[in-house]
């Protein structure tokens, strides 16, 4: 069955790489594509910038027009503008996926109240690989126990806003709950001065943004003797646009709920 798809954000470095993925996959079909007002390639054929003249969609501020015949929203924009596009999916009675990055509990809390009216898909990492580490780093935090102090290093590129990235919160967060904790509690962000000796249940987050970095998480489980690290590295935005699409077929025929990577991985 084709599913398919209308892309906001369209313009950007994950939209147009979703766009020219989904282009190519006969398993899908763009049926509108859309960027902020403000945007210079408003009114333009979406094909001609990702390399498809074949394909002629044109970009809209619209998102409302650019749903019209879709069966998932695809959206990695801004929180704000998140907001905006999951309003309009669930009052168009539309499965969303969200890969938008930087969310606070305000759009937490607005993603789940959708989820009770719409599918929602939402993950702050589409990649299988990292969703696996999700996985594997509770149970060895659990299995090392208090002996061994967590750091949690995460490099992006110059141009990302947020920090730390949200797959380090949830790197964090999934330890800590392992450990019986609040992240809020033990989560220590970055270090400065004289910060006194380390606590034994911390957790430390670090961000580093510099240069194309397309992203990296390492896990450092630092006991006596010996160290334990566990990175992945994201090589190409390509895993994270593969993933999108994997969503949006797997959301498309949902009951109204809150899905993520980890329901792709099992199947369910």
């Amino acid at each position: 069955m084709v599913t398919r798809i209308a892309i906001t954000g369209c313009c950007g470095r994950m939209g147009m790489r979703i766009a020219s993925f989904a282009f190519a996959d006969k398993d899908f079909e763009i049926v509108g594509a859309t960027e902020i007002r403000s945007h210079p390639k408003i009114g333009s054929n979406l094909g001609s910038f990702i390399g498809e003249d074949a394909l002629d969609i044109q970009v809209t501020s619209d998102l409302s027009l650019a749903v019209k015949n879709a069966d998932v929203i695809i959206d990695f924009t801004t929180p704000v503008m998140t907001l905006s596009n999951l309003m309009i999916a669930r009052n168009a009675k539309i499965p969303i996926v969200i890969g938008t990055t930087g969310l606070m509990d305000e759009e937490q809390r607005g993603i789940e109240a959708s989820a009770k009216v719409i599918p929602v898909f939402a993950s702050s990492n589409m990649s299988i690989g990292v969703n696996l580490l999700f996985r594997l780093v509770p149970e060895l935090a659990s299995a090392l126990g208090e002996d061994y102090d967590i750091e949690i290093i995460e490099m992006h590129h110059n141009k990302k806003k947020d920090a730390p990235s949200g797959t380090a919160r949830i790197l964090a967060q999934k330890i800590a709950e392992a450990k019986g904790k609040r992240i809020k509690d033990i989560g220590i962000y970055g270090r400065e001065g004289n910060v006194g000796q380390r606590g034994k249940n911390e957790i430390g987050i670090h961000a580093v943004r510099a240069g194309d970095i397309v992203g990296e998480h390492t896990v450092i489980f630092a006991g006596k003797h010996e160290r334990i690290e566990i990175t992945h590295r994201a090589n190409s935005r390509d895993i994270f646009a593969r993933g999108a699409l994997s969503a949006a077929k797997y959301i498309a025929d949902r009951s109204p709920g809150l899905y993520n990577m980890q329901d792709v991985i099992e199947g369910v």
